[in-house]
């Protein structure tokens, strides 16, 4: 059976895609992102999703997202900031390899550049984001295996101690 070596978590703004990318570099392997995964299905951004569709439908692409890419990739795999929410997502994280990249909100505020693509953040972006990390935050380091502080860092530091971090 195929497995993800390493499943990266984390809010908007952790550096989940940056580090994700650099990550399989150098592990010589691929890098799957689900947020991507979900816009091949739908055949649109995951803003459009969400504004056309509703969150429901988007967070039920993701959970399928999810289940076929933890299936199926044997590289880095990024998950989207709230596709942890799902108990079942969370049930078959368990066994992997689970980084959850840590952010504080003045990092995150300064990396998500509080775009219009991120559609959860439209209304009061910086309170919205406050409160999403909040709640997720206890998800997040339960099933993480691993937990990287990626605040005032470089991708390629944070990549490094991933890499010593893993299991061998």
């Amino acid at each position: 059976m195929t497995s993800p070596r390493v499943v990266l978590i984390g809010p908007p703004g952790s550096g989940k895609s940056t580090i994700g990318r650099l990550l399989a570099g150098r592990l010589g392997t691929g890098f799957r992102d689900t947020d991507e995964d979900v816009e091949a299905v739908a055949g649109k951004p995951v803003s459009d999703v969400f504004v056309d569709d509703g969150e429901e439908r988007f967070r039920e692409l993701e959970a399928e997202a999810v289940r076929l890419a933890l299936a199926e990739h044997d590289g880095v795999l990024s998950l989207g900031g709230g596709a942890v929410l799902r108990e079942a997502t969370q049930e078959l994280l368990a066994g992997h390899t689970v980084v959850y990249l840590q952010v504080g909100l003045a990092d995150a505020v300064q990396r998500v550049g509080l775009a219009q693509a991120r559609p959860l953040l439209v209304l009061n972006p910086r309170s919205r984001l406050k409160r999403l990390m909040e709640e997720r935050r206890p998800v997040y380091e339960r099933l993480a295996s691993l937990i990287v502080a990626t605040d005032g860092r470089a991708p390629e530091e944070i990549a490094d101690e991933i890499v010593k971090g893993l299991p061998a």
